[in-house]
């Protein structure tokens, strides 16, 4: 374990622009070629006010409580992350469906539990998320618990229309 947050940094420059290339897919109507692992976060800018978009990986789905779990790959320092502190309430489109949603951090256990599931399901794919941002995990379970105080995860709860009598 070898990475703060400190160390985390989002990409500028270029490689940020090919960071953002799957936003171009959801703006031609294609987004849903990017099946649901991913989805498309729109939030509001915490300096500007303005819509701000971010296409994130979907690290858990509960279909249950309808609730989408991402994580903040590149640390707490990410806009999009730092957008939704300010701002909570933020539009999801996943494949071909589109909500209103309610940001929360996740506590850092619990947090713990979804990387431990996530580990389960895609073992590479956690650690090629690890190592992107300069962290080593194995495949013990103290280190993905670990890593969930690197990376926050973000629940996205499902905003339910209120009934009007």
């Amino acid at each position: 374990m070898n990475a703060t947050h400190s160390h985390i940094h989002p990409p500028r420059g270029f490689s940020r622009q090919m960071w953002r290339l799957p936003i171009w897919l959801y703006r031609a109507h294609l987004g849903w070629l990017l099946t649901n692992h991913f989805l498309l976060l729109e939030h509001i800018g915490r300096k500007s006010g303005q819509v701000r978009q971010a296409v994130i990986e979907i690290v858990k789905y509960d279909k249950a409580s309808d609730v989408y779990y991402i994580v903040a790959g590149f640390g707490p320092t990410s806009d999009w992350y730092q957008n939704l502190l300010k701002t909570p309430r933020a539009r999801i489109q996943s494949g071909f469906r589109k909500a209103d949603v309610l940001a929360e951090v996740l506590p850092i256990e619990q947090a713990g539990d979804v990387f431990m599931d996530y580990a389960r399901r895609y073992p590479t794919a956690i650690r090629t998320l690890a190592k992107i941002i300069g962290y080593e995990v194995k495949k013990g379970e103290v280190d993905y618990r670990e890593f969930a105080k690197v990376v926050p995860i973000v629940a996205l709860k499902v905003a339910r229309p209120s009934i009007a009598r």
